[in-house]
């Protein structure tokens, strides 16, 4: 088994878990039961590590593409005696206009994996190749044949079936079979799963194919809700529908990304697990679904974040888990060799223990657009926002790591202290500011303004004393720290433009600085560029705005997703996949490229 790109994924998900499926047809990432539970399938950190394929044998070629307004994946295969096989995918739903679960939906499996494998045309010979390795590749799961109720795993903590109409042969590795198929013929692959309740084992056959389609129904009523009128629409609502399979259905937190160590260089060791909760992602995503019309998704998001900051309140921590536990240890796991031979693979995150000071002004200031778009807060609520805002006023003279969360010093980062006071300035705004948050908010404008600038290169730095730009200083704008014709604000542009920028694409930070105190290199950062963009079409310069935006476009997959990160020349996705900090900052720019600039 060779390497894919990491482009040549698409997800699947059912809002509480998701996978990964190559384009060859191999289903090579699942975690299960949730997001950041162990991988029962692996196969895109080790080709060891599990998988569960099905394709033609023999040569082909291939295409895919999710079906309008859905996450329900459709790959075609060309065969190349002439046939074609169609394999559609998809983490059923019930199909629902009110988003409810209707009853004959009660017995649903807690997950299951849905393959339909239909031929098109001509004749075609379809192989299955079902390998889990459950607990991140370190065990193989055993199987009992048990008749017309399919093949059960055994030796697992939980219980599944794998039930399917193309016969199967077991050893202790996987199960493998292979049917010959003519135009017209149809088979089915349903994989569910129970974690702790009773094995449910849906049917195949009409009642797949029903399945199937109520969850195509469930995606097309959600994405009906989506208010988004302007450009570029398509685009904006596959980015909206990529965030929503990344929403836990269960908490209503949002994941930065559904896969954990995918490198941002091949090679390097920037491998970290994204399966968590960022509050500055959170805040974002939280912005994207109000401006998009989600009202719902904002609101239960919004209970999310609260809730999860009341375990470490009136202190933020930089991420949670999806139930807001806090406590995220950083491990490697040595037995994995990593995609592309990237080690290490790690699980947990140590960033979690850092402390980032701009989480405070992104989430105070995505509450402001909540209550001015017309939601309320009540009177907890409110006490810990103005909580948040006095732990402000205590910690903002403190260095921290930044954005970026280096693993290096601690320093005076620039756009920590700006979003500090991006946060007091959106309490007195909504009227939960006091005197002291008065006091705190001048004399930060006052530092900010004298230790931050630099006046011999024209524009931010990204920490005291630095002479090193930072792309999360275009943000200013969006935040209302300066408005973006401002000429500090164009000669932060002209300065980030003109020593972060490669191949038109912008980095994070200059990455010969050492500043960030991790080895090996990185690739350009796509929410940057997209932050460019939006920084210039807020500016009024739309057509360079539109150049920018659209060459990014073209650095999506063939099904619109983005990585993190993306390889300058080749236009390669990198590092986690899909991300949603690169989603949710390519509609935020797709919304400044709508509106026209008012005066």
């Amino acid at each position: 088994m060779t390497w894919p790109s990491i482009g040549d994924y698409a997800l699947i998900g059912n809002c509480r878990a998701a996978a990964l499926v190559c384009r060859d047809g191999s289903l090579e990432w699942l975690c299960l039961p949730t997001f950041s539970s162990p991988s029962v399938f692996g196969a895109i950190l080790d080709r060891r590590a599990g998988h569960f394929a099905i394709r033609p044998r023999g040569k082909y070629t291939s295409t895919r593409r999710y079906l309008p307004r859905t996450n329900v994946l459709e790959t075609t295969f060309h065969c190349e005696g002439g046939g074609v096989l169609r394999v559609t995918d998809c983490m059923p739903l019930p199909a629902e206009p009110s988003g409810e679960m209707q009853a004959d939906h009660e017995l649903d499996p807690e997950h299951e994996v849905l393959r339909k494998v239909a031929c098109a045309e001509g004749e075609v010979e379809v192989e299955v190749e079902f390998a889990p390795r459950p607990r991140y590749g370190l065990r193989r799961a055993g199987f009992r044949d048990c008749g017309k109720l399919g093949w059960q795993l055994t030796g697992c903590a939980f219980g599944a079936f794998l039930r399917t109409d193309i016969p199967l042969r077991g050893n202790d590795a996987m199960l493998r079979g292979t049917a010959q198929l003519r135009a017209g013929d149809v088979r089915w692959c349903s994989l569910a799963y129970d974690e702790s309740e009773a094995s449910v084992l849906p049917p195949l056959g009409k009642w797949a194919e029903r399945r199937l389609g109520d969850t195509a129904g469930w995606w097309r009523w959600w994405t009906g809700r989506c208010a988004y009128q302007g450009e570029y629409g398509e685009q904006v609502l596959r980015s909206a529908l990529t965030l929503k399979m990344l929403a836990s259905a269960t908490s209503g937190a949002v994941l930065a990304a559904p896969t954990t160590s995918l490198p941002e260089a091949v090679g390097g060791e920037r491998n970290w697990d994204y399966r968590f909760c960022w509050v500055r992602d959170s805040a974002f995503v939280l912005h994207a679904f109000l401006s998009l019309g989600f009202v719902e998704e904002g609101e239960g998001f919004l209970g999310w974040l609260l809730h999860a900051t009341r375990l470490s309140w009136p202190r933020l921590q930089v991420m949670y888990d999806l139930y807001g536990e806090t406590r995220l240890k950083e491990k490697e796991l040595a037995h994995l060799s990593g995609y592309r031979d990237s080690r290490p693979v790690r699980i947990g995150n140590a960033a979690h223990e850092q402390l980032q000071l701009d989480i405070y002004g992104e989430l105070i200031a995505t509450v402001a657009q909540y209550v001015d778009s017309g939601g309320e807060l009540d009177s907890t609520e409110r006490r810990m926002v103005q909580g948040l805002g006095r732990s402000v006023c205590r910690l903002w003279r403190k260095p921290d790591q930044g954005i970026w969360e280096t693993r290096g010093p601690a320093r005076h980062h620039t756009y920590s202290k700006a979003m500090c006071w991006v946060a007091l300035d959106k309490l007195m705004h909504l009227g939960l500011g006091d005197a002291t948050m008065e006091r705190e908010r001048r004399a930060l404008r006052e530092e900010i303004e004298a230790r931050g600038f630099s006046e011999r290169l024209g524009g931010y730095v990204g920490y005291y004393g630095g002479e090193d730009p930072d792309a999360a200083l275009l943000l200013l704008a969006r935040h209302g720290y300066h408005p973006p014709e401002h000429p500090r604000m164009q000669g932060t542009w002209r300065l980030i433009r003109e020593r972060l920028s490669r191949d038109g694409l912008l980095q994070r930070y200059p990455l010969d600085s050492g500043y960030d105190g991790v080895s090996g290199g990185e690739n350009a950062f796509a929410p940057c560029t997209f932050w460019a963009a939006e920084y210039l079409a807020n500016l009024g310069r739309r057509e360079e705005a539109r150049e920018i935006f659209e060459r990014l476009l073209g650095c999506a997959n063939d099904v619109g997703l983005y990585a993190e990160e993306i390889v300058p020349g080749s236009g390669e996705p990198i590092g986690n996949f899909p991300q949603a900090f690169t989603h949710v900052s390519m509609i935020s720019a797709a919304t400044a490229l709508t509106v026209e600039k008012t005066a």
